[in-house]
């Protein structure tokens, strides 16, 4: 069985090539879907690549939120699919309501490019099950609006509920509890600032953990 992964374009998307080659490096086809077309291929997941889509007007994410391609995703992802949302793409899917919070700017209003420490918090998500709990792992970050808020009682439930996949070990952006990913309530649609597809091969990473993520959803989707 091949594992077809789709990598969704918008209009000012910068990181879609990118997670492409991860996802051909996970032993996945990956198949571009365009922001317009509501046509999802007939593929296993999707993900929701970096980027700066729409000029990120209005706030991060709310417009492209409302393209055709992201209905599609909304339905299929509410039927079971994984969905992985990063920086951007995260940004895509709280303002798609497919997860909980929003992303604000940083502390201190500066961008912040770097390669983050982060705490593996949940294996249990169709995008993290390669991991060990607790596990640290070195994955670039580049971002001026990842700083997660939400209301006490949000947060009081997805800690409670076991739903903050990561977490920074430094916390430069002044994110709520360190939070650096979260999951929906079934573990199929994760989003996190970092990004993991920068982190898949030895001669332009800092590391190969970011790999671990495509790897998982491939084994989740072929199991």
């Amino acid at each position: 069985m091949t594992v077809r992964i789709g990598v969704i374009t918008f209009p000012g998307t910068l990181d879609d090539v990118d997670a492409a080659r991860a996802v051909t490096i996970a032993g996945a086809e990956a198949v571009g879907l365009w922001h317009a077309d509501a046509d999802l291929r007939g593929v296993d997941a999707v993900v929701v690549p970096g980027g700066f889509s729409y000029g990120d007007y209005l706030r991060s994410g709310a417009i492209a939120a409302q393209a055709p391609v992201m209905r599609s995703v909304v339905e299929r992802a509410n039927a079971g699919m994984p969905v992985l949302g990063i920086c951007n793409g995260f940004q895509i899917l709280t303002e798609a309501g497919l997860l909980p919070g929003a992303l604000t700017r940083n502390q201190g209003l500066l961008f912040h490019c770097t390669d983050a420490v982060l705490e593996v918090v949940n294996t249990d998500t169709a995008w993290t099950s390669g991991f060990t709990g607790g596990q640290r792992i070195l994955i670039p970050s580049k971002h001026g609006e990842g700083r997660f808020q939400a209301s006490a009682e949000t947060v009081a439930e997805l800690e409670g509920e076991g739903r903050v996949v990561f977490r920074y070990t430094d916390n430069v952006n002044g994110s709520v509890n360190a939070i650096a990913g979260v999951t929906s309530a079934n573990g199929r649609v994760v989003g996190l600032m970092p990004h993991p597809e920068h982190a898949v091969e030895s001669l332009t990473g800092p590391s190969l953990d970011g790999l671990q993520l495509f790897l998982s959803a491939v084994g989740s989707v072929a199991a």
